[in-house]
């Protein structure tokens, strides 16, 4: 039986690229000016810090988030924002993980 090796693993440069444009179009946006917008990438722990005014924006930065990774070639399903944010203070803050490699059930569901 043949073997494979899969790879899916989430380019940091890539990342790190897809928040800074991500950074510079939400200041230059309309709907975003004089709002507290915080998008922190934690590299080492491989996860994206959002903090926004309220959850409607929070859903439209994650809308911006997402789409320009995939414009940088990185996949959708590679973050997991299933998490739903929460608010401190006045703020909503969200930890979006960004997944690199296939989860131990997944894997043996591919292997077998």
């Amino acid at each position: 039986m043949p073997s494979f090796d899969i790879v899916s693993k989430v380019d940091p440069q890539a990342l790190a690229n897809a928040v800074n444009v991500v950074t510079k179009e939400i200041t230059n946006r309309f709907d975003f000016k004089g709002a507290h917008i915080v998008i922190d990438l934690d590299k080492k722990e491989n996860v994206i810090k959002l903090e926004t005014d309220d959850d409607m924006k929070m859903r439209q930065l994650l809308d911006v988030l997402i789409s320009r990774a995939h414009k940088q070639g990185i996949a959708p399903e590679a973050f997991d924002a299933a998490k739903e944010g929460s608010q401190i203070g006045k703020a909503w803050k969200k930890i979006v993980k960004v997944r690199n490699g296939l989860a131990q059930e997944d894997a043996k569901k591919l292997s077998s």
